[in-house]
């Protein structure tokens, strides 16, 4: 139906539910454009420059901001012993008497200390191999060459790492690190070369892959996402699986079940997977939890755009369900049955309420359409609500089931950050050794270790292998 070019008794003519269509079409149009980052699943870049002013559903604490007492701060601090140590003397007395004391005896010293950076310069070692006559064929025979010297001149693990560090971590171009390479070094590192370092880094984590993978599985909760991105200007999708210490990411030119089973990592994982109620992610065996995060946001829009007042109730309820979890975590203690049936009675109550708010909406007769009937925003979150409670609360049974699915969309978001800056990737092999090298990254990271000198690992073979308690 379409009310394009027709006149004034042209619409009067219309029926009474060609008329009902119109303002409900009408009604939809205006709650999509009312639809923003913090009342649905839109990211923050689709909010454009009309940025929606910033509300935080956490409550004021009455502390004042930045570092609270007993905060360890970072400050720079004296080192025992410094490269090198400058000695002043003392000629002549500083107290206001000018007399001559540079032949008396040094009592002590007062120090400072200065932080700097030597000169950059690459260290160049040149390897020599013995060359000897044999004694019984009289051929020249050479000593055998370290299986990491394989060139008459080649680039060693430290530049190589600190070239992959460039691109996957600080995420520069290959021109900006040639350019870097040239004012820090002198010398200018070809393009060919970046990508030389980079797949070689990449071939050198099979075994971290395998290991990460088995530690994925065995976590008790892992967190899932996925987010589009381009590929050959096309559309590919960035799926991430991670934990607190883990960081696992792929490319797959799908989104659903077919890259679920292409990973063959999710069909035989059998602990909490928190998400954000992706449907293909409940075809798999195992337990689930659903990101309160986004469930938030659209109880904010019904709230707010929609003016129907369980919504905000129910947001209300489910901040204050996550504060008690919290310092019920805190003391490691859990939750009774009689306090779970009271948060969960509380929650039936205001999906009531929703549900009397958003009665179904009546079928015009003279339209009969095969499939499910259509619904509002309200009704198909109400019905999510009610259909996977158990997982919408499943942080009250389980303390280890976080409230949201923050953690797998904070591991999504810096790549996002990369195609800000590159626009796409060019090669599916391209996006494949980034994405690879960036999970070795990303858990390193998270274990609290330095990342060039893993890098560096990694590329003469022997890469961090998280241990297995770190999941």
């Amino acid at each position: 139906m379409s009310c394009a070019m027709k006149t004034d008794d042209e619409l009067l003519a219309w029926g009474q539910d060609d008329l009902h269509g119109l303002v409900s079409y009408c009604s939809d149009l205006q709650k999509q454009v009312a639809q923003n980052s913090q009342n649905s699943s839109k990211p923050p870049s689709s909010d454009g420059y009309a940025k929606p002013k910033p509300k935080s559903l956490r409550k004021k604490t009455g502390r004042k901001p930045g570092g609270q007492s007993g905060h360890i701060g970072h400050t720079l601090q004296q080192v025992d012993n410094p490269d090198y140590t400058v000695v002043h003397k003392l000629a002549m007395c500083s107290c206001g008497c000018n007399s001559d004391i540079s032949s008396s005896p040094v009592v002590g010293y007062e120090t400072r200390q200065v932080f700097d950076l030597p000169p950059q310069k690459f260290e160049v070692t040149e390897h020599r191999a013995e060359v000897k006559v044999c004694p019984n064929t009289g051929k020249k025979v050479c000593a055998a060459w370290p299986e990491d010297v394989s060139a008459p001149v080649q680039y060693g693990p430290n530049l190589l790492a600190f070239l992959v560090y460039l691109n996957v971590q600080q995420l520069l171009p290959y021109q900006r690190i040639g350019q870097i390479c040239a004012d820090l070094f002198g010398l200018r590192v070809s393009d060919a070369t970046i990508q030389a370092a980079i797949i070689a880094a990449k071939q050198s984590l099979a075994t971290f892959q395998v290991e990460l993978i088995q530690q994925i599985q065995e976590a008790p909760v892992v967190h899932a996402d996925e987010s589009g991105i381009r590929i050959e200007n096309k559309l590919y999708w960035l799926h991430v699986l991670s934990t607190e210490h883990l960081t696992w990411y792929e490319v797959h030119c799908k989104r659903g079940r077919e890259a679920i089973d292409s990973f063959d990592i999710l069909p035989h994982y059998r602990g909490t997977l928190i998400h954000d109620c992706w449907a293909p992610y409940f075809e798999l065996q195992c337990q689930h939890g659903l990101c309160n995060g986004h469930i938030l946001r659209e109880l904010t829009f019904v709230h707010e755009e929609l003016h129907q007042p369980w919504a905000k109730t129910l947001c209300d309820l489910l901040v204050e369900m996550n504060r008690v979890a919290n310092d019920h975590k805190n003391q490691g203690i859990d939750f009774t049955q009689d306090e779970l049936l009271t948060w969960h009675c509380r929650y039936n109550e205001l999906i009531e309420q929703g549900r009397a708010a958003n009665p179904a909406i009546p079928t015009p007769s003279s339209r009969k359409k095969r499939g499910r009937k259509k619904q509002t925003k309200a009704q198909n979150l109400l019905n999510r609500l009610e259909k996977y409670q158990t997982w919408v609360l499943a942080f009250l049974d389980n303390r280890l089931v976080p409230f949201t699915n923050n953690q797998g969309e904070q591991d999504i978001r810096m790549i996002k950050v990369k195609l800000k800056i590159s626009g796409c990737f060019r090669t599916i092999t391209g996006a494949q050794c980034f994405v690879s090298i960036r999970s070795y990254i990303s858990t390193i990271r998270k274990n609290s270790l330095q990342i060039l000198p893993a890098l560096s690992s990694a590329i003469i073979g022997k890469p961090f292998i998280p241990s297995p308690a770190s999941g």
